[in-house]
């Protein structure tokens, strides 16, 4: 399954670095977004949390009428999560896609959007 995400300049897509409690719920998540990641909650970026076992993924986020909250839990094998550590880790919209498929989403390196110079006159 591949997520049908909205590329709209500006989404910020963040993996929350450390493994969290999968006990968690929405409400939790969102605090830990707003008080421990300093984030706005409601700007419509997408929100990664890992648990302990690398098999389980949740994203957390609002959609302009409310919280959505996505589990995930893969059968025979596990995430390609990067190291241990504090903060985020931000991703793109592809390598969010290959992540949440089970894939090797590490060697997909995002490239800088380029904008053509106005002409001049």
């Amino acid at each position: 399954m591949i997520l049908d995400l909205p590329a709209r300049p500006g989404l910020r897509i963040l993996v929350h670095a450390r493994p969290i409690d999968f006990r968690f719920g929405m409400n939790s998540l969102a605090t830990l977004v707003q008080e421990t990641l300093g984030a706005d909650l409601y700007a419509g970026n997408i929100f990664i949390f890992r648990a302990k076992r690398l098999d389980r993924l949740k994203l957390l986020v609002w959609d302009g009428s409310g919280l959505v909250l996505l589990s995930k839990r893969l059968e025979r094998q596990r995430f390609k999560w990067p190291p241990i550590e504090d903060g985020t880790i931000p991703l793109s919209v592809v390598q969010l896609n290959l992540l949440f498929s089970g894939l090797d989403w590490s060697e997909v390196v995002p490239r800088t959007e380029v904008f053509p110079r106005p002409a001049m006159a």
